[in-house]
């Protein structure tokens, strides 16, 4: 480091203090990282009441975002999906007021991606895509630092409408958590970075689709256990009530979208088609 003395005092050159600003700026993504590992923690959920649904967006029927849908107790089915893949889903909870029933998570406000103990909630967004396979829910880096693309889920052939996303081998739905506390929002987590993201090779292409026979029926949400679920213990019991300020919920990052647990009676969702 080249140092010069004038008038007394130890100076760093022009090129030292650039040196120590470019050290300081490559730093800043790992403590980001590390801030954000260290304030969430995550808790397995029962994955069978749970279900990743390519929800239809637009008028053109061509455009998807991720839907999850929660059985929270067994008082009304909320969810049917087909028996084989490519799966159409009924939202059913889209026909009734499912507040303290179902949880629906439509947005980054309710689910993001995790990867072992790192939070990606800042630096990966989950998007719903369709190719000749079918549908994928891919995450995407939105840092340049943050890491490869990745599948997460497929459908497994291609489908219209609601329709299923069926996770990748080592990914599958936490729940955050903040001092132990369990919040209204999910993970889309898996124990490790997968192999073909390290690599950098292509992940495997997705096995032919299988049709469903016709009027093969649709099998409907599984019953909740009697004992009380992970989201009725948390603010708004899973029916959409905001948290209120100062609680841990309202901790996390807030981008002013509707909310991640939405109310019972919000028209977010078209209206399903009858023969589905």
């Amino acid at each position: 480091m080249t140092l010069s003395l004038r008038s007394g005092r130890l100076r760093r050159s022009p090129l030292a203090a650039l040196a120590l600003l470019l050290g300081l700026t490559a730093a800043l993504p790992s403590q980001r990282a590390s801030a954000q590992q260290a304030l969430f923690g995550a808790l397995e959920v029962e994955q069978q009441r749970f279900v990743l649904v390519a929800a239809p967006i637009g008028s053109s029927g061509s455009r998807y975002q991720l839907n999850i849908y929660e059985q929270i107790n067994d008082r009304r089915p909320c969810f049917a999906t087909g028996s084989a893949l490519p799966a159409p889903v009924n939202p059913l909870l889209a026909t009734f007021d499912f507040t303290g029933i179902c949880g629906r998570y439509i947005d980054a406000n309710g689910y993001s991606l995790r990867v072992g103990g790192t939070d990606l909630a800042t630096s990966y967004r989950l998007m719903v895509r369709t190719d000749a396979t079918g549908t994928l829910l891919v995450a995407l880096p939105t840092k340049s630092w943050a890491g490869p693309e990745m599948i997460v889920a497929r459908s497994g052939g291609p489908i219209g409408g609601f329709h299923k996303l069926e996770p990748e081998p080592g990914w599958r739905l936490m729940r955050r958590t903040y001092g132990g506390r369990r919040l209204g929002h999910l993970y889309v987590y898996s124990d490790s970075w997968p192999v073909a993201a390290i690599d950098g090779a292509a992940p495997a292409a997705a096995s032919p689709p299988r049709e469903r026979p016709a009027g093969s029926p649709m099998t409907p949400a599984p019953a909740a256990a009697g004992t009380a679920s992970p989201a009725a213990l948390e603010p708004g019991g899973g029916s959409g009530t905001a948290a209120s300020p100062g609680s841990a919920g309202a901790m996390e990052p807030q981008s002013g979208a509707p909310a991640a647990v939405d109310g019972g009676r919000a028209p977010a969702m078209p209206t399903p088609p009858p023969n589905l």
